[in-house]
């Protein structure tokens, strides 16, 4: 069982100070993002060699790359916009791979006022369907994240991998997002026996309340189910990082995250 960090309102102003602290901190792994690893905006970048410098130096310090995150928006109907992003996630997917990860936690999308709700569905799974090919290629998985308000609802997410329809797409489990999506707490544990079914990563936050309400909160401290959620993974087996992602005001509180995690995440049954 590893526990990781995401690199998300934790401390560490570049990549580098960034797996410091998760060293320090006793993580056995971290999460990255995109952007960590791909500066977009510079025609001379090369993903694939920072990639692998920041695999090194993550190995340095006894820590491994266990996901990253695309930062895509997959929902639009625009036929270039779709070439685009579909392109995009190819260096993507290269990127992972040579930073030693296994899985990219993708978004669904954020144009939901630009695309009638009627149509979200088959526009993100349309754009995941052309994006399989690479996984393929790079030996990679994609899981889908319950992130924003277009997927924050494990059904929906569902649906999806069934367009799609691939050994290689899942999903991505946020403990706390179905909640701040304005779910119950009762339907949020049902979201996560239905996540786990399909888990390839996991966030462990906790909080309360939703959208505008809502307060990050140490695990273990919020309003969460932490336990249901774990284990529901643990009754589909899940093999992914036990990922942990902190929203509250102080980001060095991400050692009691840990504290937590360390402590009843293996108990619990």
């Amino acid at each position: 069982m590893k526990f990781g960090l995401i690199h998300y309102n934790a401390p560490g102003e570049t990549v580098e100070a960034f797996l410091d602290f998760a060293a320090e901190a006793g993580f056995d792994g971290v999460e990255l993002q995109s952007n960590d690893l791909w500066d977009e905006a510079d025609s001379a970048a090369d993903p694939l060699a920072r990639a692998a410098e920041v695999r090194a130096y993550a190995a340095q310090r006894g820590l491994y790359v266990g996901a990253v995150a695309a930062r895509n928006d997959f929902l639009t109907t625009d036929a270039a916009e779709c070439e685009r992003q579909v392109a995009r996630m190819r260096t993507v997917c290269a990127m992972t791979a040579a930073v030693g990860a296994t899985v990219i936690r993708a978004d669904g999308g954020w144009r939901g006022e630009q695309v009638p709700e009627e149509y979200w569905i088959d526009a993100m799974a349309a754009n995941f369907r052309a994006v399989m090919p690479f996984c393929d290629e790079y030996d990679v998985r994609i899981g889908l994240d319950n992130h924003g308000r277009t997927t924050n609802d494990a059904r929906l997410q569902l649906m999806v991998l069934g367009l799609v329809s691939n050994v290689r797409f899942g999903t991505v489990m946020d403990t706390m997002n179905y909640r701040w999506a304005g779910h119950s707490i009762e339907t949020c544990n049902r979201f996560y026996e239905l996540s786990a079914q399909r888990c390839f990563h996991l966030h462990l936050k906790d909080g309360t309340g939703s959208f505008g309400e809502y307060k990050g909160a140490v695990l273990g401290q919020g309003e969460i189910d932490l336990a249901h959620a774990v284990r529901a993974l643990k009754q589909y087996d899940y093999q992914g990082m036990w990922c942990i992602e902190y929203e509250g005001p102080d980001p060095y509180e991400y050692a009691d995250c840990l504290a937590w995690a360390k402590e009843h995440v293996p108990a619990i049954a």
